[in-house]
């Protein structure tokens, strides 16, 4: 969204997560490419298989974002200005939560915090969520953390809950709020 080609530039920013609407759930077949006989080819015999996958569309999340760097290297102060200033950003490719094909419609700043019972994303070891924390496409093993939605009772930003904070850093030095 900011244009930011430097992957590791903002580690040690903190992201909370809600859901701001219901979405609708779908599911789809795909085709699931995988290498079990070298010499029948890619996507061929042995080497395809179904896939189903499910799908939310019309998904509004509310996303907080917080740091402790200077104003200068800011994640929050890099958003804020890609917002104000959409033509200061230089990127490439769409915005997509996910794979290429989830695009993002609409990013805008919340006047107002939401509050009252919200349904968060909370790490949770033994969640049933399992979510990407950092784009690696080569032992991405370490890269995924698990999560469960839950309601919780907020007033103000201050109260959203220690388990909904999960802190952005490289798969070496993986940790979560």
């Amino acid at each position: 969204m900011v244009g930011e080609t430097d992957r590791r530039r903002y580690e040690g920013t903190e992201i909370a997560i809600c859901l701001l609407s219901e979405p609708a759930y779908s599911v789809v077949l795909r085709k699931l490419w995988r290498v079990k006989k070298k010499e029948t080819g890619l996507g061929l015999g042995e080497n395809r298989r179904p896939d189903f996958q499910e799908l939310l569309t019309d998904v509004r999340l509310g996303i907080w974002v917080r740091d402790d760097k200077p104003a200068d290297h800011s994640f929050t102060n890099r958003i804020r200005s890609s917002l104000n200033e959409p033509s200061s950003v230089r990127r490439f490719g769409g915005l997509a939560l996910g794979e290429s094909t989830h695009l993002v419609n609409e990013v805008s700043v919340m006047r107002t915090s939401p509050v009252g019972g919200l349904q968060f994303l909370l790490n949770d070891p033994e969640g049933d969520l399992s979510l990407p924390l950092w784009a690696d496409h080569v032992g991405s093993n370490t890269t995924w953390g698990q999560y469960r939605v839950d309601n919780v009772e907020i007033g103000t930003a201050n109260d959203i809950p220690h388990e909904a904070w999960t802190l952005v850093l490289r798969p070496s030095a993986t940790a979560i709020g």
